[in-house]
């Protein structure tokens, strides 16, 4: 075979494997080499033909040889870090992509590859130096523009990220991808009408967008239009029944209706699919947890943490959970979150620099709160008689609001305050940034280890004072966290001091001061003088419900003949243990009566059919406990060995009725007993208690703002002393 019949065999060749005809381009380019074993090209090819057919090792020994043949072809480069970077060879795709750039540096997609390897390396600054570079070299090179916006996304420059998406439609008007990604953008920064309208773009380019509908339905989520959500979720798996994505999102949804049994399936299945996925193990962890399976939960918790040890939400939740476990007390608590710290938190340290806050301890200081729940959420019944109650003329308050998705309580906390920072897109740096030029003095945390927290934030030590409050009276494990708030009955005074990494400030009162933002629905009369049996009740989080609660539940039960408990739980399969447990106790099921999550005024209401309700251990009630005080039902409690377990103790002193609060089991089924056979007593307490509540320090929302501020001054002058 001379020269000239080599390279038309080789243009017959190309034209076959361009058609798609890979066996008879293959079989020319074997017959060229078998004439010209080192024709670079052939081996090239050849190559290419390889990694078709997914003989990727194959493709790079062929493609090898071409560059042993033709070492300044920066093509065989190029192609042979593509290979290598299938492999999940990152490092030596970088070198090969680097070669081609050495010998061509107008390579505009050798800089794109090489700019991929770099995100997927998480090296943000050299993957959009490579992207801008290959604009450079072609400015109207749409794919280029596109990827920049990942970048800029990853790195958590959202506004940029946004640009570089709409440079990539405006170059390439169909480029549907591009819309897609500009809707995640918007979704980010809780523009969820702008994130819907750029998904439905994309689908109208192109409908089999699998990743869209399902970022689709993740926007109808959140804008709680459940039903468009599972739509698109259904859609998606039409399209690729076996996406892990869609599995994995469309149990969230499920999860978030409450049909808990359906949201597990969706789990299990994306992770058959896709053991590997993270989200997926963590949010069945908080499936099973809704369950009140516990030990089940921290599994899926820990199985995520042995895949991702820096995912640091599935940590967070384990940390929740911890504080339900009946196992758990305040060393073991105590120890998990440092080890939390010691993984998250203490890398961080290097970032922090020095304060030059003045240091004049009677001035007017800037205080900042930190928190997602700036929102239509149970944690505003505390923040906003806080921030309505703030002296303005002595303090300076802005709020830095992890809320994606505002609302009517966003409205009235923001205008409760002269700063109102979203820190919603931004990186944990960049948060940090913000409150150090703000020049805050006094930076709250009102999350813990809650989901949407901001802790990272406080790792950087934006703030010369950092303190916790709200989420729930325990500790974050953080040395940059100076102080956490409390009162003296949750944490009574060296009882468990050496357990927090913080310092414990004791307000004189309480640490809860409730409103319940509305006078609706009125105190109803005595349930049980109409029904002619008593109701007990327990409206809290399922997941506070154990066996040895139930235990004591049904000694209460059998010692008030014909009474009845109304629980809180989920539907389903959930049900099921509870009244089996109860049924050993010779409870029949007729006498438990369960009812689903529901909005807040209507789970106001069930409280008129409640007589007593009847605590959780070793997580007591807080806010439902407070929200049957409001309703007139008085709450028995068992006194706990953590924080978290002494919220009744704390919140019936507050209310004087501590002849409510037990210390041993047997007590506590006593105290039950003797109440429920008491009508004229616990008629006198329904017609009372709200204005026991409304009279307390646990409502007396100026004494509480006081209370807080003389914390904070404190820590100030103890601050401008050091």
């Amino acid at each position: 075979m001379t020269q000239v019949p080599i390279e038309q065999a080789l243009q017959v060749a190309i034209a076959h494997h361009q058609a798609g005809r890979l066996t008879e381009a293959e079989s020319i380019y074997r017959q060229i080499l078998s004439v010209r074993p080192d024709h670079a090209e052939a081996l090239n090819l050849l190559g290419a033909i390889a990694g078709q057919r997914g003989r990727v090792d194959s493709a790079i020994e062929l493609i090898r040889q071409a560059i042993a043949a033709a070492p300044d072809n920066p093509i065989y480069r190029f192609h042979l870090g593509t290979h290598l970077q299938s492999q999940g060879r990152l490092d030596e795709a970088i070198t090969g992509y680097q070669r081609a750039l050495s010998l061509r540096a107008d390579y505009p997609e050798a800089l794109i590859n090489l700019g991929n390897v770099w995100r997927t390396k998480r090296q943000f600054d050299q993957a959009i130096a490579c992207y801008q570079r290959a604009l450079e070299f072609r400015p109207d090179y749409a794919d280029a523009c596109n990827n920049l916006g990942n970048a800029w996304k990853d790195k958590g420059r959202l506004d940029l990220a946004i640009a570089s998406y709409q440079r990539a439609i405006a170059l390439q008007p169909q480029f549907a991808q591009a819309y897609t990604n500009l809707g995640n953008a918007w979704y980010d920064l809780g523009q969820l009408d702008r994130a819907i309208d750029f998904h439905q773009r994309a689908l109208a380019i192109n409908s089999r967008m699998v990743e869209t509908h399902v970022n689709l339905g993740n926007a109808w989520r959140d804008k709680n239009q459940l039903d468009k959500a599972i739509a698109c979720h259904q859609k998606a798996l039409a399209l690729s029944p076996d996406c892990a994505d869609a599995h994995h999102n469309l149990g969230v949804v499920l999860q978030e209706k409450g049909q808990i049994d359906q949201s597990i399936a969706c789990y299990q299945r994306a992770l058959a699919i896709k053991p590997d996925l993270v989200e997926a193990h963590s949010n069945l962890g908080n499936a099973w947890k809704d369950q009140g399976q516990l030990d089940h939960a921290i599994a899926c918790f820990e199985r995520a943490l042995a895949l991702d040890p820096q995912y640091v939400v599935a940590c967070d939740n384990l940390l929740t959970t911890l504080q339900y476990h009946p196992r758990s007390d305040a060393r073991s608590l105590f120890d998990a979150n440092q080890n939390w710290s010691r993984q998250y938190a203490q890398p961080l340290q290097r970032f922090q620099q020095p304060h030059g806050n003045g240091r004049d301890p009677e001035r007017r200081l800037r205080i900042g709160y930190v928190s997602a729940d700036f929102c239509d959420n149970v944690c505003a019944l505390y923040i906003l008689p806080l921030l309505h109650h703030h002296d303005r003329g002595k303090f300076d308050v802005a709020c830095y609001a992890q809320v994606a998705f505002p609302d009517s309580f966003t409205k009235r906390m923001r205008d409760c305050v002269p700063h109102w920072r979203s820190i919603m897109g931004l990186s944990d740096a960049q948060a940090a940034s913000l409150v150090r030029e703000d020049q805050i003095d006094i930076l709250i945390d009102l999350k813990l280890h809650t989901a949407q927290n901001r802790l990272l934030v406080f790792a950087h030590k934006p703030a010369p004072i950092q303190v916790t409050w709200l989420g729930y009276p325990g500790t974050t494990g953080m040395d940059s966290i100076d102080y956490r708030l409390t009162d003296p009955c949750l944490d009574p005074p060296g009882l468990d001091d050496a357990f927090y990494s913080e310092r414990s400030i004791r307000l004189p009162d309480t640490f809860w001061c409730y409103d319940p933002l509305s006078g609706e629905p009125d105190v109803n009369a005595l349930p049980c003088q109409q029904n002619e049996f008593v109701t007990f009740g327990c409206l809290n989080n399922f997941c506070k419900i154990n066996i040895d609660v139930l235990g004591l539940w049904g000694r209460v039960l059998s010692a008030v003949p014909g009474s009845r408990l109304l629980l809180l739980a989920p539907q389903g399969s959930a049900r099921q243990p509870l009244l089996d447990r109860l049924a050993a106790d010779g409870i029949d099921s007729s006498r438990i009566e369960c009812v689903a999550r529901q909005p807040r005024p209507e789970y106001l209401h069930t409280y008129h059919r409640i007589d007593i309700a009847l605590d959780t251990f070793p997580y007591n009630g807080h806010t439902t406990s407070l929200d049957s005080f409001w309703m007139g039902v008085p709450v028995i409690t068992l006194a706990g060995k953590t924080a978290v377990g002494r919220a009744g103790v704390s919140q019936l002193t507050n209310l004087g009725l501590t002849e409510l609060i037990a210390h041993t089991p047997e007590q506590y089924v006593q105290k039950t007993v003797d109440l429920a056979t008491d009508r004229p007593r616990l008629a006198g307490l329904r017609a009372e208690l709200r204005h026991r509540m409304q009279t307390s320090p646990l409502m007396d929302a100026a004494r509480f703002a006081r209370s807080i501020e003389n914390a904070y001054r404190t820590m100030w002058r103890t601050w401008c002393a050091s």
